[in-house]
């Protein structure tokens, strides 16, 4: 179920309504599938030529046809208003992937290919990028990443609310995620808990920027606030396990008819004070915000910094499972190997009388041998403390060669212990393509090994799936403020089997970003465990330290991912 619900691409859902996943369901997986229902107000935004394309039938397409002579379909996840969308297999790469297909001819044809080739060029790893959009044979089909490690926020919000802390990283990624993507003009307009999957590493990625309101049709005059505010009934949701609207969307409740909107923190118990004024900061309400004299968000970017601005969220402590008590046995000296009772009485086991010890010597035969024993003990061991005295002062003869007795020991030629030096800040090292995860680089410097830096999870490939944007790898960049002598690392990893080398760049470097930057080779290139502690022969003055992995371990069979828990740097 979680591997379906993480292809199915959220289109066939009515706005927050009526969801239509059940009536998607219907369709066939040889493609005849009966005309579905539509929610209402789902069409507002569509002219009436397009309510003629809905009418028409639907392509017929079916599990086995091929796209480009290389996408083989599989499975219709999604059949609606003239197209369809399916998992399907890219049989060059071997890989899952989904496609959304729509007739060349359908009115809206035109403007799903232009957002699909817009959100390709985003790149941002935050979103499920478009891998491929193509007019071929009378279609138009745009092929996407097939996610099967994540789960829908739909699935995860049916367990429960979430945890403050979970809550504060959906809000954050969320947000900085769309405020990018606003930056290059690209707004999403269909932002729900089925458009948002949550990765095994924490992660949340969003599906469907530009192309899900592009197959819809729709298009609103104010697209920042539009997404900022559902945004807000995101968190709002996650806080609450309720939407924050009268009528029921997406598998939650909704609000009681004719109370309005009315705060997290009134809704539930125990919910977060400062998520909870986030909240209705996003969703812009008349009035809700007046109380708490704080300026509604309007758009994502003004979201993202408030949320920076909130003061950190740390994760809840792992629950700690005693170990069972120790159990006595009951063994019971002198019952093992008694004779039964053959009355059929019990046995009442007698306590057995320790054997006492033989007596001393006493004879003058054994009196001699005692003091010989004795005398010859006292002998090895003055011979043996004569020895190791003779030892101790020709070793101390040979490490001080001409040195008199009298002479002071200046230190000179001890290895001098490292201190720690503090790290002002930490960038992700991403030269030729996005972050992975720019907001989680703080968890490998706060001194916290249960916090780590992940990369995504790639596939076929450990050097980073073998994607040009990533050639030269990924990593981390410390910052220390200033230039300062480096002389020993201490670096733990999110898994072992990474490769791994530590590179520093000049004294006089300023802010680098490219691998040309760091000249100076801290360690070789190499394979790692969990741990890398490495002495500098001499120490290194640098400001800049870079630790760059160049290949992942795998997480699964054909699966990669690494990362950094902590980095230590002395000098």
């Amino acid at each position: 179920m979680a591997e379906r619900s993480t292809a199915a691409v959220d289109v066939a859902d009515s706005g927050g309504e009526e969801p239509l996943t059940a009536e998607a369901g219907k369709a066939t997986a040889d493609g005849a599938g009966t005309k579905q229902k539509v929610g209402k107000g789902t069409e507002a935004a569509v002219t009436d030529d397009t309510g003629a394309a809905a009418e028409a039938n639907p392509l017929e397409l079916h599990s086995g046809h091929k796209l480009a002579r290389r996408y083989r379909l599989e499975e219709c996840v999604t059949r609606l208003d003239g197209f369809s969308s399916w998992r399907a297999v890219d049989e060059k790469l071997r890989r899952a992937v989904g496609v959304h297909v729509v007739p060349a001819d359908h009115p809206r044809a035109r403007s799903v290919l232009a957002a699909a080739r817009s959100a390709a060029l985003l790149g941002d790893p935050r979103f499920v990028q478009v891998l491929d959009a193509v007019e071929e044979n009378d279609l138009v089909y745009v092929v996407h990443e097939w996610l099967p490690d994540a789960t829908e926020l739909t699935a995860v919000l049916a367990a429960g609310p979430l945890e403050p802390h979970d809550a504060y990283q959906l809000v954050s990624q969320v947000s900085q995620a769309m405020a990018a993507a606003h930056r290059e003009g690209l707004a999403h307009l269909r932002l729900n808990p089925g458009s948002v999957l949550r990765t095994e590493s924490g992660q949340y990625r969003i599906r469907g920027l530009a192309v899900m309101a592009a197959l819809r049709g729709i298009s609103v005059d104010h697209p920042q606030r539009t997404d900022t505010e559902a945004i807000g009934a995101l968190l709002y949701a996650a806080l609450t396990q309720r939407w924050p609207y009268e009528a029921d969307a997406y598998g939650l409740s909704g609000l009681p008819k004719g109370v309005g909107l009315i705060a997290p923190d009134q809704v539930r118990a125990g919910v977060h004070r400062g998520l909870s004024e986030l909240a209705m900061r996003a969703l812009v309400n008349d009035g809700a915000t007046a109380s708490r004299q704080d300026q509604p968000c309007t758009t994502p970017e003004e979201l993202a910094k408030a949320v920076a601005a909130t003061p950190r969220i740390r994760p809840p402590e792992p629950a700690f499972t005693p170990s069972p008590a120790y159990q006595r046995t009951t063994y019971q000296q002198g019952v093992y190997g008694q004779q039964p009772n053959r009355g059929g009485t019990a046995h009442t086991a007698r306590p057995v009388a320790p054997v006492p010890p033989p007596p001393p010597l006493q004879s003058r035969t054994g009196k001699a041998l005692k003091w010989t024993v004795s005398a010859l003990l006292i002998a090895a061991l003055g011979l043996g403390s004569w020895q190791l005295a003779d030892t101790l002062l020709k070793e101390e003869n040979k490490s001080s060669p001409g040195k008199s007795t009298g002479e002071k020991d200046d230190g000179k030629g001890l290895k001098p212990v490292g201190k720690p030096l503090s790290i002002d800040s930490a960038t992700e090292f991403s030269p030729l393509d996005a972050p992975f995860a720019p907001d989680k680089v703080d968890g490998a410097v706060d001194g916290d090994t249960d916090t780590a830096w992940v990369t995504k999870l790639f596939y076929n490939y450990p050097n980073f799936g073998n994607l040009p944007g990533r050639k030269q790898g990924s990593g981390i960049i410390v910052d220390l403020g200033s230039a300062k002598s480096v002389s020993s690392l201490d670096i733990d990893f999110y898994s072992a089997g990474q490769k791994v080398e530590v590179l520093a760049a000049d004294p006089s470097a300023s802010d680098p970003t490219s691998l040309s930057a760091f000249s100076k080779h801290l360690t070789d290139l190499k394979s790692v465990g969990k741990k890398l502690s490495t002495v500098l022969d001499k120490p290194v003055r640098t400001r800049y330290v870079l630790v760059r992995i160049t290949e992942l371990p795998a997480s699964t069979p054909d699966r990669y991912r690494g990362g950094i828990s902590e980095i230590k740097v002395k000098g």
